[in-house]
Parts: structure tokens; C-alpha cells; sequence
């Protein structure tokens, strides 16, 4: 155990090359017209150069995975392996996935650019600052809260009821302190006096367009018909009605670019945007995914926690936008988590336990069956750790056997693409076979607000019945009437479980699912719903990781992996 390596020695052994010469295997031209270099390992590729690419007809495979637990699943992990592993078959891939937020790097983790020799390069850039997009959209973000309560200051031309502004503002750090606060104290001089509050960054409508945008116009337009207060006979005011939408769009002129970094194994991978998939839709941008599909013949990409979230987003939302289409979902579980489903507790999940792991099942069986909803089929890749036993490893088998589902034992975190090979090879095998015409959508885009979330809690959760009392229903009715009903539905929930209660583990049936609050994103054209406990802006643990991260002597990060 003592001679095995951290996943921050790993990265720091890694032989990073020159982002021009990743660019040179998907034929990227060394040119200032295609990408800008953020350094030597770092890239943003140009809009234009983007535009000029064709289309190719290229297979998209979405990763996905069980209800997370503290165990661990590693959908990250296995998403980079993945790649790694096509390249090393033969196959010219590219690996899509979403920046680290520092909320939870510095809260209830590390790093977030995978793991053992399945990581990202550079990390600690990547799990830090990166090229500056989240400060971009924070920044866009805050300047329209700015804009709205400037104009109130100098006469409220537009009539705003301060009583109506739905627009937070927001931070990229966990800061529960923040959540309600009122602003506008101290005199005249420092405006009227309201409530107000922030949500975590990655929650921003403006994250959400900024990851299913297609170009700087469609940005633009899309940040100009945000709703971002009501007047006082209650007309929506939107963010193009105080000429927030040039400004905004300025700010995100450069984060909008997609960036470029590497594998271990030095192959390309794009990381950009960042929602997450509790609180919001849990995909990379559109753009990012878009090139990558035009300049590689295989894109692995991931959706946020597990496929009753992400996934479910990722397919209703991010594809329908998108007018995209996967050719296979990889379904990543781990032993240890599905024996922690099975109600073992963390401190034993080292040690064989059958019992636990086949009362754990329902949960990837239950993930299994929602994917095939869609009308795709599944593979199942255990991402494995040095404690699982080989019996364990057989249940899982022979389990998805009985289901008729492909599974592939993954040691990507150990060997790098050398123990993920199966996998991609049998992922080439299904792409060749896949039909794309076989993919539907869960609901189509006349069904009514309450009937959409109605399909997603019985149908992806287990849910009896949806709740909500009069003022929601009513929030939704208008909704409908003011032309947003054709709007997918974006369920903000715990991902700890198929249920609102984080402690139902498994697959639970025949819960509630509470709504507390619905709230109309008319930029990003969807509709978000907060269910349970659920919240926009999380806060700190007892013990954050924050107090474990710091500088040593050498002036290295320690830490944050």
C-alpha cells in the first residue's frame, strides 16, 4: 500500500508536452488563428477557426454513473481512461468534461480532473483559477445584479417592484452565511434598502447559457432575454431592457473560446463550463462538445452525478438544445459504493461483503432501466479498486448478465489506458451497431410543466406522486401562459438519492417528491425546480477541505488532490 502513488505524485511525474504538439494529432494548424496558448500546456481554440471545421459523422459516448456516495464512483476518472484507452486501440478520441468549481474543491473535496493515472493536465491550474471562465461568468453575472439596482438608484425608468427582483447575485465559494442577506444599507447615498442574496456561481443562469450557447450572437441574445425582475402592474423586465446584454457578453467573449489540456497519456481533452448536475444541468458547454465531435471520431463526455441527474439532463435538456445524439452511455459503478447502497457503512466497505453488494444492485439496475428509457443501450464499466474481491467483481457479471448488459472490470486508475482497453473496445463494438434513431426524448416539448416533472419523478426516480401547494402550480400555469411551456424542466434535487431524502439509499419507490420552488430561467430556456432541501448555494462542511490545503516549503499545493 505505502508504494503506491498519490494522485498529485502521479500528475507531477507526468511528461506534460507542448499544447501545439496535442493539437498537431487532431490537426489543429500551429497557427494564431486557430488557438491562443494560455502558457506552454494550456489553450483556448478561436471561434472562427471552430466555425470553419466540418461537420463529421463522429459517436458521441456519454458517461454516466450510480447515485454517488462517499465511496466514490469516479466518473471523471473512467471518462479520461476511456479516451486513453481509444487513442491507445487506434481510435482518434477527445474527452469532454466541466471545470472544477473551487466551492467544493475547497469545501468537500479536492481536485476534480480525475484521478491515478487516468488525470487532466495541468491539475492544479485546472482545479484553481484555470483560464479565468468562472471569474468571467461571475463577474457577467454580478454586473447585471449591479445594473438592476443602479437603475433603481437613478429613477427606476422601468418601474421595477424591489419587492419582484429575481435576479442574486452570485460567488464561486461555498458561503451559507450569504444565502439571504439585505443590501442597500447605510444612507441614501448607497441605495434602497432590500432582501437579497447569492448563489454558488456554478448555479448562475449565466453558467447555464454559457454551456448551451452555440455562438457569441446566440449568447448575446440569450443573456439579453433574461428575467430579471417584474414591475410593479408585474411585466417582466429583462436583462436586454437595461442594456446589460453587450456588457455582459464582452466579459464572456474570451471564456466562451473552448480550452485545451491533455491526458497523462498526453491526448486531447476540453474542459469547459461548469454547472453542477444537483443544482443545475450537470453538462460541458454545447461548443465544447460540438468541436470535439468535428475534430475527433470518438467524444467521451460526462454529465454531473449520477444518470437519474446528469444523465437525464445531459439527454432532455443538453441534447434537445443541442440537436446532438449519444451512440453509447458508459455507466460507471464501483463495488464500494454499491455495497454502501446495500447498507454498509464507509468504515468497513474494505473488507468482502456479498450481502451488502447484492442488496446494493437495485441501484444500477434501476440506472440501467432509466438510460434504456431513452432508447439506449448501456454498458456497465466497474471502476475498480485494489480492495475488491474477485467474487464481488463475478455478482456484478453475472448480475448484468441476467440484464443483458455488457460490463467491463476498468483498472484505469492503476494501469492507465492499458486497463481500460476492454472497455473501449467494446464501446467501438456498439457505436458500429447503435442506432441514433433509436434515441427519444422522455417528453416531448408540448407536454405541460407539471406533466414533465411528473415524468421525471416517476418514471427516473420511483416516485408516487409530485407535491406542491397552489402558488407553485400556479407559478407554472403562468409560466405556460406567458410562452415558456415548451421549456424543458431542470429538477434541482439531492444526488445522494433517487429521492428528495439523502439518506433513502438503493432504489427506493413510492416516495414524494416535494417542490418547493420553481424558478424561470428564460435565458437559458428552461425551467428549474427545487425539490426537498435542496440548495443554490451550499455551504462548508464541519471540516472543509480548505483546512487540509496550503503551500509546503517547495511552494507546491498540498492538499487539494
Amino acid at each position: 500500500m505505502s508504494s503506491i502513488k498519490s494522485d498529485i505524485e502521479i500528475a507531477r511525474a507526468a511528461k506534460i508536452q507542448p499544447i501545439n504538439d496535442i493539437f498537431t494529432k487532431i490537426s489543429v494548424p500551429d497557427d494564431p488563428e486557430a488557438f491562443s496558448p494560455m502558457g506552454r500546456h494550456i489553450a483556448k481554440l478561436n471561434l472562427g477557426y471552430i466555425d470553419k471545421l466540418k461537420e463529421k459523422n463522429s459517436n458521441l459516448i456519454l458517461v454516466t454513473a450510480i447515485t454517488p456516495t462517499p465511496a466514490g464512483e469516479g466518473k471523471t476518472t473512467t471518462s479520461v481512461g476511456l479516451c486513453d484507452g481509444l487513442n491507445k486501440i487506434g481510435k482518434k478520441s477527445i474527452v469532454c468534461l466541466r471545470e472544477p468549481s473551487l466551492g467544493p474543491s475547497f469545501g468537500m473535496k479536492g481536485g476534480a480532473a480525475g484521478g491515478g493515472y487516468a488525470q487532466v493536465v495541468p491539475m492544479e491550474q485546472i482545479n484553481l483559477h484555470f483560464t479565468g471562465d468562472f471569474h468571467a461568468i461571475t463577474s457577467a453575472h454580478n454586473l447585471l445584479s449591479a445594473l438592476i439596482d443602479n437603475h433603481i438608484y437613478w429613477g427606476n425608468k422601468l418601474d421595477i417592484d424591489v419587492r419582484r427582483i429575481v435576479w442574486r447575485r452570485v460567488v464561486d465559494l461555498n458561503d451559507r452565511a450569504l444565502r439571504s442577506i439585505n443590501i442597500g444599507l447605510g444612507g441614501i447615498a448607497n441605495g434602497f434598502p432590500r432582501e437579497d442574496g447569492f448563489d454558488i456561481t456554478v448555479a448562475s443562469e449565466i453558467m447555464a447559457i454559457f454551456c448551451l450557447t452555440n455562438n457569441l450572437k446566440d449568447l448575446e441574445k440569450k443573456i439579453g432575454n433574461i428575467t430579471v425582475a417584474y414591475s410593479r402592474d408585474k411585466k417582466p423586465i429583462y436583462a436586454k431592457d437595461l442594456n446589460a446584454h453587450g456588457p455582459m457578453t464582452v466579459l464572456l467573449k474570451e471564456a466562451i473560446r473552448p480550452n485545451f489540456v491533455q491526458t497523462l497519456e498526453n491526448n486531447p481533452a476540453i474542459i469547459h463550463g461548469g454547472p453542477f448536475g444537483n443544482i443545475a444541468h450537470g453538462c460541458n458547454t454545447i461548443i465544447a462538445t460540438k468541436t470535439a465531435l468535428k475534430l475527433s471520431d470518438y467524444v467521451v463526455t460526462e454529465a454531473g452525478f449520477g444518470a437519474d441527474l446528469g444523465a437525464e439532463k445531459f439527454l432532455n435538456i443538453k441534447c434537445r438544445k443541442a440537436n446532438i445524439k449519444p451512440s453509447c452511455v458508459v455507466l460507471v459503478a464501483t463495488i464500494r459504493a454499491l455495497k454502501m447502497h446495500g447498507g454498509e457503512n464507509k468504515e468497513n466497505l474494505k473488507k468482502e461483503n456479498i450481502e451488502a453488494l447484492k442488496k446494493g444492485l437495485p441501484n444500477l439496475e434501476r440506472h440501467i432501466q432509466n438510460v434504456k428509457k431513452f432508447g439506449l443501450e448501456v454498458i456497465v464499466a466497474i471502476n475498480h479498486f485494489i480492495t475488491d474481491t474477485d467474487k464481488e467483481v463475478k455478482v456484478i457479471e453475472e448480475f448484468c448478465a441476467k440484464l443483458n448488459v455488457k460490463v467491463n472490470l476498468c483498472m484505469h486508475w492503476a494501469k492507465g489506458s492499458e486497463g481500460i482497453k476492454d472497455l473501449a473496445k467494446n464501446v467501438v463494438e456498439h457505436c458500429k451497431k447503435a442506432k441514433k434513431d433509436d434515441f427519444k426524448f422522455l417528453y416531448t416539448a408540448d407536454t405541460s410543466l407539471w406533466i414533465k416533472i411528473e415524468k421525471i419523478a416517476k418514471e427516473i426516480y420511483g416516485a408516487s406522486e409530485v407535491v406542491a401547494d397552489t402558488k407553485v402550480r400556479d407559478q407554472l400555469k403562468k409560466m405556460e401562459e406567458d410562452g415558456f411551456g415548451k421549456f424543458p424542466v431542470c429538477i434541482a434535487k439531492t444526488q445522494y438519492s433517487f429521492s428528495s431524502d439523502p439518506s433513502l439509499k438503493g432504489a427506493p419507490m413510492g416516495h414524494v417528491l416535494p417542490i418547493r420552488e420553481v424558478k424561470l430561467s428564460s435565458g437559458a430556456e428552461f425551467i428549474v425546480v427545487l425539490c426537498g432541501a435542496i440548495m443554490r448555494m451550499p455551504g462548508l462542511p464541519r471540516v472543509p477541505a480548505a483546512n487540509s490545503i496550503k503551500l509546503n516549503d517547495k511552494g507546491d499545493v498540498e492538499g487539494l488532490f
